[in-house]
């Protein structure tokens, strides 16, 4: 499908506008930009390969699995991310990540941690990069890179690929 400049610079800025969680409705997106919606989203599909709808909630749910994993609660999660059922929200989320939000906000730091285990770089829940087989006092850890060393330590007791003095 080819489209003029003018038209790709609209729905570039519905895009920014889903990415930035805006509640506006599609049919108000559209007039923002001056086009029907049903233009607006098959001109986006098109471009993006999925429509408003779909973005909306995959950005919604990728913000879910951050605050699960930060370990907020399920309730508040639905809420803040723009749910108002959570029913719905806990369906879509299970269906989406194959795990209830409940289960998600248990296990999303073991899981991490396990994945990326044994001098793999983790990036910690700060943004700070901290690599475990290193002593974690020649790096700057908050709070929270200390909580991810401590759950590491956890994870790894009796392994013995961490001196006993890290």
């Amino acid at each position: 499908m080819l489209i003029d400049p003018s038209t790709f610079r609209r729905i570039v800025r519905v895009r920014q506008r889903l990415l930035a969680n805006d509640d506006a409705t599609i049919a108000e997106l559209a007039r923002s930009v001056g086009m029907s919606p049903s233009r607006m989203i098959r001109v986006f599909a098109a471009l993006f390969g999925e429509t408003p709808h779909r973005l909306r909630t995959r950005v919604r749910l990728d913000r879910a699995r951050e605050l699960l994993a930060d370990g907020a609660q399920v309730t508040s999660v639905c809420m803040e991310v723009g749910f108002s059922s959570l029913g719905s929200f806990s369906s879509l989320f299970t269906r989406e990540s194959g795990t209830p939000p409940s289960r998600y906000r248990e296990s999303a730091a073991a899981k991490v941690l396990e994945a990326r285990i044994y001098g793999t770089p983790i990036e910690a829940l700060c943004g700070h990069v901290w690599v475990p087989s290193r002593d974690p006092k020649q790096l700057p850890l908050c709070e929270r890179c200390k909580d991810v060393y401590d759950t590491y330590r956890a994870f790894n007791d009796g392994l013995g690929d961490l001196p006993a003095d890290a």
